[in-house]
Formats: structure tokens, C-alpha cells, sequence
């Protein structure tokens, strides 16, 4: 599929912004400068810093407790909660990484089976080829 813009920035010499993404798979991150003068400004270098923070480490608990009134125990149980459904998902993800492989060391396996019997009946015909050819040849030679 085409790739779809979530998000799209223009800033000036400096930018900060943050990004969640609520959809996953894959993302890609492209940057460009598009001014040649912030790179004469710069000494010809143009410096970017990117963080990127995936999972439940994104989340600002100091924020939500105050945003949500929480106490110190409810903020705690929502913390394991969410890691909790961390591992749940990286369990997950094992689990398809696995169901994956295993399709594909099938599929080799199977692939090298029937490479070797080809090969094997490949032998056994240039052998019974070679047999009646060395018969005949000798038969007309008259050495047999």
C-alpha cells in the first residue's frame, strides 16, 4: 500500500513536537531541509536530535495523576497496569514472530525434500542411462 502522511511539520532553525501514533505496524520518519541558508548559518552542518519512546514509557504519570486526581496507589496500580498490557503485547507479537518462522522452516523444509528426491531420481535415470548406453556400446564392439 501507498504510504499515508499522519503528520506533517515545517519549522524554521529549530522545532520540537510530539507525536502518537494510535495505529500500529510500521512508521516511517523522513526529514528534509529545504533552505540552504540555515546550512551556510550552521558551518555547512545541520544537526537533528530525534528521541523516539515507544510503549508505556510514553506515558507522563505525573500529568495523569493530576489530570485524572489520582493518588499515589491508584497512579501505581495504573503504572503495572499498563505494563502489563506491554508484555501482553510483546507476547503477542512473539507469538506471530514465531507462527512466521515456523511457516518458513516449513516451507524450506519441505522445499529441501523435494530438491532431494529430485535429485535422487535424477541420479537413478543418468545411471540406468549410462548402464544401457555402456551395453550397447560394448555390443557393438563385440566385447560382450
Amino acid at each position: 500500500p501507498a504510504p499515508q502522511v499522519v503528520l506533517s511539520r515545517q519549522y524554521g532553525s529549530e522545532g520540537r513536537f510530539t507525536f502518537t501514533s494510535h495505529t500500529p505496524g510500521e512508521h516511517q520518519i523522513c526529514l528534509h531541509s529545504n533552505s540552504t541558508r540555515m546550512a551556510l548559518f550552521a558551518g555547512g552542518k545541520l544537526r537533528v536530535h530525534l528521541d523516539i519512546q515507544v510503549g508505556e514509557h510514553t506515558n507522563n504519570y505525573p500529568e495523569i495523576a493530576a489530570k485524572d486526581k489520582l493518588t499515589e496507589l491508584q497512579l501505581r496500580a495504573r503504572q503495572l497496569l499498563d505494563q502489563v498490557e506491554q508484555i501482553q503485547k510483546e507476547q503477542n507479537y512473539q507469538r506471530y514472530r514465531e507462527e512466521r518462522f515456523r511457516m518458513t522452516s516449513e516451507s524450506t523444509n519441505q522445499r529441501v525434500l523435494w530438491w532431494s528426491i529430485a535429485q535422487t531420481i535424477i541420479l537413478i535415470l543418468t545411471g540406468i542411462w549410462q548402464m544401457r548406453h555402456l551395453k550397447s556400446f560394448f555390443e557393438a564392439k563385440k566385447l560382450v
